[in-house]
């Protein structure tokens, strides 16, 4: 009778395995499914702007934000990930990638060897840009210098080091949805939705997060604790930017600077390095979306030891 039942639990072990295993196959894009396609190299810096790249795969402590070498450490709660090199050298970088690669890794999340990636890198956001703009995107990377330097692995603890536990985590928080758009909106704000929920990837940053890793929907541009580590993003609805307008959202994208005076400051300077260089129209419509977005309640922050201490 024992016999039976640890032969029993040992079928349903090996059927749940191979369940998980097929359930969480990385997912492709095949090369054969991309038709012919044009590159504009116009559109794919402004793609490369707008989804800041520069951002966490330039090579830190230099100025020149082209050096996409990589290397930036991005703490998280997880673990610790390097951002890689994504300039076009063929050793250290995605000098070797096919198109078909580039789009795998930007709205599937899967890398050229077919690993998941983490969603550090924020395709869950990058799922929403078209296929046009993905590849023109990986046709303006192509034309900036090689990089060589082979950046380390990430600093991952067990059991977070498991990438194909990812898949589980992709089955919960990555739908491969395209962006729609709204027609009962304005061709402005919808292009202004389309690069702050795509390329622009800011809810990634500007939300609160479950214990999965995954954005509380209902709190998404509410801000919260900073996922790279110390600090509070702030509230991007008009619970907090209620008093902004359009031009002053406008502005801030173009100068950091805030209607009060203040400047943007760590992760968020290097943010604006990037909008800055959108065309104002870009700038303007993405002003516009963001305007839009009804008041959200954050969670609470905690309050600075000089509040604690009654200071």
């Amino acid at each position: 009778m024992l016999k039976r039942i640890v032969i029993g639990l040992a079928a349903i072990g090996l059927i749940g395995l191979g369940l998980f295993w097929w359930l969480t196959i990385p997912a492709t894009v095949a090369a054969s499914s991309l038709p012919a396609h044009q590159a504009n190299l116009a559109n794919g810096q402004a793609m490369f702007n707008a989804g800041g790249c520069a951002s966490c795969h330039a090579v830190p402590n230099q100025p020149d934000r082209l050096s996409l070498g990589g290397g930036l450490a991005i703490p998280s709660p997880f673990g610790t990930f390097y951002a890689p090199n994504i300039s076009p050298d063929p050793g250290d970088g995605i000098g070797r990638w096919s198109e078909a690669d580039f789009v795998t890794a930007l709205v599937k999340g899967t890398s050229p060897s077919g690993a998941h990636y983490y969603p550090a890198f924020p395709y869950t956001s990058y799922q929403r840009a078209t296929t046009d703009d993905v590849r023109d995107l990986f046709a303006y990377l192509k034309t900036l210098a090689p990089v060589s330097g082979r950046v380390r692995d990430h600093d991952m603890p067990f059991p977070f080091n498991i990438r194909r536990t990812l898949g589980g985590w992709k089955l919960l928080f990555l739908d491969g949805k395209p962006f729609v758009a709204d027609p009962a909106r304005s061709a402005t704000w919808n292009r202004g939705s389309y690069l702050v929920n795509g390329l622009g990837h800011c809810a990634e940053c500007h939300s609160p997060r479950n214990l999965l890793g995954g954005i509380v929907e209902a709190q998404r541009f509410a801000g919260g604790p900073n996922p790279e580590g110390e600090g509070w993003v702030p509230n991007i609805t008009q619970k907090r930017l209620g008093d902004w307008s359009v031009k002053d959202i406008g502005y801030f994208l173009e100068t950091g600077m805030t209607p009060d005076g203040d400047t943007a400051g760590g992760s968020m300077a290097r943010v604006i390095k990037n909008t800055s260089q959108l065309s104002p129209a870009d700038r303007a419509a993405m002003a516009e979306y963001l305007k839009s977005l009804p008041p959200v309640e954050g969670p609470p922050r905690p309050k600075s030891k000089t509040e604690k201490d009654g200071k």
